[in-house]
């Protein structure tokens, strides 16, 4: 409003408007004449006359004896000469009515009359100046013609009113004494003058209610208040102003009308509020500090409106909770919360964005955030394995080198499926231990066997981290893998593509140089290989390309790389020392 001082300023009264001119002369010359009804005006001028030339359709209140009034007039003798008028000074005539501070005739004409009424009152000599009339102002006997327009009307009993005309369903909390609020308003006069409006400056006006850092009448109207409710506040002026107004829009002695929108409302004592929508019946673990999180969530104020989205993004939002990642509400509000659970927390500005806000977000603002936990894992954990299902006969188990054939279906921690080799309608085949999936896989297919179903859990540290993989994985997802091994070829022992069934021919370069050149070409070696394979003498590390294991075999066997083996430079991979080749 237009600067709600926490004290009215006092001054002098409007007595000391009695000096200007003949209106404010009526305060020497009253009489206590009983009220007249607003009737027609009498054919001979004897009596006093109103003509009511508009009255407006709602009147709540009309004028009493003992009633204060603020109102224009124009003043004038009954040949149309103008002696007086208050639009000339700019400024309404302000006094009480019934207590002889007014003629007797203004006494009693405005007596009834409703705020923006205009009336036309005839008052003749005996109700006004009489005989004497005002020297060089009002001739004696002058009947006088007032056109008055009542701005104003307020008595030293009134008290604040607050008329409600909306209020939402769900009132949680109301306005006490010390909340910081958040609210709109229209500031308009009794007559319906605008004097101000929070919102022409797209502004809320944010303070204290109840320790006078608003008008007292404002202190009272806001107390009780929902946010979201609309109530008219009118407040007299010894609530308000005063006598001396603000010194700018507002004149002395107005009485005021808020028209109010609550749209915040905290306390500086309080905490963060959360209110629990939807918790999985299965909470295996909740998050602590240390945890990453990632959420969903809708952003808004307290009277509902949208600040921010993750939704609008298609992207969660991932952070570290507890250590200072987000605002400390959030950090609080985060805490403890179950995989797939829904909740709304609810921000106090000292624990949001405090008084300057950001972006989209006022200062002072409470903050509501719905939040949908889609997963969350600490960076210290490893893969989790859940078994549901193990053959009876289970002796021999998977390891690295081992060449696995398994379904699975991959899935996200809130159950969004990601990946499966039933809808490809064949399995996935690996050699376990040899990075072709991720080291989460790896380590969650170790001593497995066949016919066997579990569960991988893997974090995405030893999944996709933080880029996951795109339009696929999300970044630092936490992986749900559901496995059923289906065949297990074991693997040769580490550091080995190709070993013997049997005994070794002492004279292996020379069967494999079977044009006996002295040299040993890759074909010649390739077809021995594939021999050796076929009529089982041999084995080849399973679930690798047939043509690069020969291939590597050979460029070992081929140390100087000319393309050629020699018996020089052949030899078994025992007769080395220390060397660590795939070879024979």
């Amino acid at each position: 409003m237009a600067g709600p001082a926490a004290v009215r300023r006092r001054g002098p009264g409007c007595g000391s408007l009695l000096l200007l001119l003949p209106a404010l002369l009526e305060s020497w010359a009253a009489c206590q004449a009983p009220p007249v009804p607003a009737t027609e005006i009498p054919p001979d001028g004897t009596e006093l006359g109103i003509e009511r030339r508009f009255v407006p359709e709602s009147c709540p209140r009309a004028v009493r004896p003992g009633d204060f009034v603020r109102y224009h007039y124009l003043g004038a003798f009954p040949d149309g000469t103008r002696f007086d008028s208050s639009y000339d000074r700019g400024s309404t005539f302000n006094v009480f009515v019934g207590k002889g501070q007014l003629i007797a005739g203004m006494d009693q004409a405005l007596v009834g009359m409703c705020v923006n009424e205009r009336r036309l009152v005839k008052i003749p000599p005996k109700l006004a100046y009489g005989s004497e009339g005002v020297p060089g102002v009002i001739p004696p006997n002058a009947v006088l013609h007032f056109d008055v327009l009542l701005i104003d009307l307020w008595n030293s009993e009134d008290e604040v009113q607050v008329q409600t005309y909306f209020k939402p369903e769900k009132c949680p909390r109301t306005v006490q004494v010390s909340d910081f609020v958040r609210y709109h308003y229209n500031g308009t006069f009794l007559d319906g003058t605008l004097f101000d409006s929070s919102h022409n400056r797209m502004r809320t006006y944010d303070t204290y209610v109840g320790i006078g850092w608003l008008i007292p009448g404002m202190d009272q109207g806001l107390l009780g208040m929902c946010v979201g409710e609309k109530r008219i506040i009118t407040i007299p002026p010894f609530l308000a102003y005063g006598e001396d107004g603000d010194g700018k829009e507002i004149p002395g002695q107005a009485s005021l009308v808020f028209d109010v929108v609550l749209l915040d409302l905290h306390n500086p004592k309080d905490g963060i509020a959360i209110e629990n929508q939807v918790v999985p019946e299965s909470c295996e673990r909740r998050s602590q500090t240390g945890d990453f999180l990632r959420y969903h969530y809708n952003g808004t104020l307290l009277d509902g409106t949208l600040f921010d989205s993750s939704y609008s993004r298609n992207r969660t939002y991932d952070t570290y909770v507890g250590k200072g990642y987000v605002i400390a509400g959030m950090d609080e509000g985060l805490l403890g919360v179950c995989t797939g659970e829904k909740r709304r927390i609810i921000i106090p500005p000292h624990l949001g964005y405090g008084e300057e806000g950001r972006g989209k977000i006022p200062g002072s603002a409470v903050l509501v955030f719905d939040i949908h936990v889609v997963d969350f894992h600490n960076p210290s954990d490893s893969v989790s394995i859940t078994v549901h299902y193990k053959p009876s006969n289970c002796t021999v188990l998977s390891k690295k080198g081992d060449y696995l054939k398994y379904h699975y279906n991959a899935s996200l921690l809130d159950g969004t499926l990601l990946d499966s080799t039933h809808s490809l309608g064949k399995t996935y085949n690996i050699v376990l231990g040899s990075g072709q999936v991720v080291l989460g896989m790896d380590l969650g297919l170790q001593d497995m066997c066949v016919g066997e179903r579990r569960t991988v859990v893997i974090p995405p540290h030893l999944g996709y981290g933080e880029d996951g993989v795109e339009g696929e994985v999300p970044g630092s997802a936490v992986l749900v893998f559901d496995i059923e091994l289906l065949e297990l070829v074991s693997g040769l022992p580490e550091g080995y593509m190709f070993v013997w069934n049997g005994e070794v021919s002492p004279n292996l370069f020379e069967e494999i140089d079977q044009n006996h050149d002295g040299e040993v070409l890759l074909e010649e070696f390739s077809e021995y290989i594939q021999t050796q394979v076929d009529t089982g003498k041999g084995k080849l590390a399973p679930g690798f390309d047939f043509e690069k294991i020969v291939k590597n075999m050979f460029t070992n066997q081929d140390r100087d790389g000319n393309g050629k083996v020699t018996a020089e430079e052949f030899k078994l991979k025992d007769q080395e020392a220390r060397e660590e080749h795939d070879e024979l």
